[in-house]
């Protein structure tokens, strides 16, 4: 390692309720981590306004909203398109070829059913599921605790032990990568 080079902290702090969780996202960030070096592991779903963190951007309502303009195209097509080919012409008295209310319910379920099936494509692409690597996990988030996945090369490893167990963290210790 050069003198350029600083070795990084990866820590990993435990804490049994979100409100001490919250308080010690923020006096990490006063001691200089940025939100890019935190991860917080829950067992729950926790938002990011719950912890005072900035909004996660993700792609999923672009992917839905390709799936619904890829399936009202489809159903475009069998509604106006097909009783205009070559084996279909059928001509039903005085009704139109392409009939309203039919057309209607054949365009939503297209549409819903191509969003439907995006989004849950883009969920798992967005998430990188399933992912068959060592991931960085203490047992005691299954019981409802929360954890903060400390990942950074420039801050200080006693510093920031010190504030997290000041803080209320049950335990803070080194991270290791486990096979889940």
């Amino acid at each position: 390692m050069t003198e350029t080079e600083s070795k990084v902290v990866d820590l990993l702090a435990v804490f049994s309720d979100l409100g001490p969780a919250s308080d010690a996202v923020e006096h990490l960030r006063s001691l200089g981590v940025h939100d890019d070096c935190m991860n917080i592991i829950s067992g729950v779903p926790v938002t990011e306004a719950m912890l005072g963190r900035p909004q996660q951007w993700t792609n999923v309502p672009r992917i839905a909203m390709g799936g619904a303009l890829l399936g009202l195209g489809a159903g475009m097509f069998l509604a106006f398109v097909t009783p205009f080919l070559y084996p279909y012409p059928i001509q039903v008295g005085s009704q139109y070829p392409v009939p309203g209310p039919p057309t209607v319910v054949v365009l939503f379920e297209l549409t819903m059913l191509g969003m439907l099936i995006s989004t849950f494509v883009g969920v798992f692409l967005d998430s990188f599921f399933p992912n068959y690597r060592p991931m960085k996990y203490v047992p005691e988030i299954s019981d409802g605790k929360i954890a903060i996945l400390v990942e950074c090369p420039h801050v200080e490893e006693n510093k920031i032990t010190d504030a997290l167990k000041k803080l209320g963290a049950e335990s803070v210790k080194p991270a290791e990568a486990q096979h889940l």
